[in-house]
């Protein structure tokens, strides 16, 4: 799939999901659990899947099982929705290797980079990162620009250097409204940029984001998606309106570390996506109890309690 075709199969794409990995009590993936979740998300708006990013606990994916996972998926959706697979690593070369593999693979509408972590690197090195990913494979690339996980922030400027290149083909950012409102000011037109906090998936559209890479969108999917069509619509007062629910909705799902909540609220609805991989720990029973009440429940109690007027997850 060429760059263009993968931005033409994106834009239709404006709410991806960023899937969990359901696992088994003993740790192993639970192959058996991803039919009736990945069903239960098309059915409700997902119009594309992120696979082995940091939703689905990537860190301590094994690299077989990111491409048993990989064609897992692929058989289910069958073409239904387009796919993206976390390739990004600190290692520059890992990165390549990975994007060639994934690339040969097939059946990727792209593959998403995250910004080099605990290596700590400079701008440039953070340009020469991406364009060697970029330039190894024929597979299109987005950025993952979250500083709040790996410790160093892609500056606008060098986004855009790396937005000139054929084969990166978008963003996903987890800065501030202010960078994300330059970038789509002074990008080119066919560089996508996609939000990924949730808290923040109103504020990006109306300025011209393309869409939001979700973890809300396990739970809430209908809500996020009707409030898309109303911005779409330009009925922005209805769109505001579902946004004030949203919010302590987002708070409750990232209120411990991520994806402990969304899980959570999996298991409680039944879909058996089980515990986390250590060093990632479950939900208390009382943290579990009172993120189902606010996310599931619109617990108006529970939801003062969650409501602290911070938008933006502490990852």
């Amino acid at each position: 799939m060429t760059a263009q075709e993968s931005i033409q199969q994106l834009r239709h794409a404006k709410l991806i999901t960023a899937m969990i990995t359901p696992f088994k009590p003993d740790g192993s993936i639970n192959f058996e659990a991803l039919p009736d979740l990945v069903e239960h998300l098309l059915a409700h708006h997902t119009q594309g899947l992120l696979l082995a990013g940091t939703t689905a606990e990537s860190p301590t994916l094994t690299h077989d099982e990111e491409l048993e996972l990989f064609k897992a998926v692929q058989k289910i959706v069958n073409g239904r929705v387009p796919l993206i697979a976390g390739v990004g690593t600190n290692d520059t070369r890992d990165s390549v290797d990975f994007a060639k593999e994934v690339a040969a693979f097939g059946g990727f509408a792209a593959g998403l980079a995250i910004v080099p972590y605990y290596n700590k690197p400079s701008q440039e090195g953070m340009y020469q990162h991406f364009k060697a990913i970029a330039d190894a494979s024929d597979l299109p690339i987005i950025i993952y620009n979250i500083p709040g996980r790996v410790v160093v922030e892609m500056a606008p400027d060098t986004m855009l250097r790396l937005a000139e290149h054929p084969n990166i083909i978008g963003v996903k950012e987890c800065t501030s409204l202010d960078n994300m409102a330059y970038l789509i000011e002074h990008k080119p037109d066919d560089f996508l940029i996609y939000t990924g906090e949730d808290g923040e998936a109103f504020h990006a559209m109306n300025i011209g984001a393309d869409g939001v890479i979700s973890v809300a969108s396990h739970s809430n999917g209908e809500e996020m998606y009707q409030m898309l069509q109303a911005i779409e619509q330009s009925d922005i007062k209805k769109a505001a309106g579902i946004q004030r629910k949203f919010i302590p909705k987002v708070n409750a799902l990232f209120s411990v570390p991520s994806p402990a909540p969304v899980k959570a609220v999996l298991n409680h609805l039944g879909f058996d996506v089980g515990p986390l991989r250590l060093p990632l720990v479950a939900c208390t029973p009382e943290e579990e109890k009172r993120i189902i009440k606010v996310v599931l429940e619109e617990d108006i109690e529970a939801t003062r309690q969650t409501v602290t007027g911070v938008v933006r997850p502490d990852y």
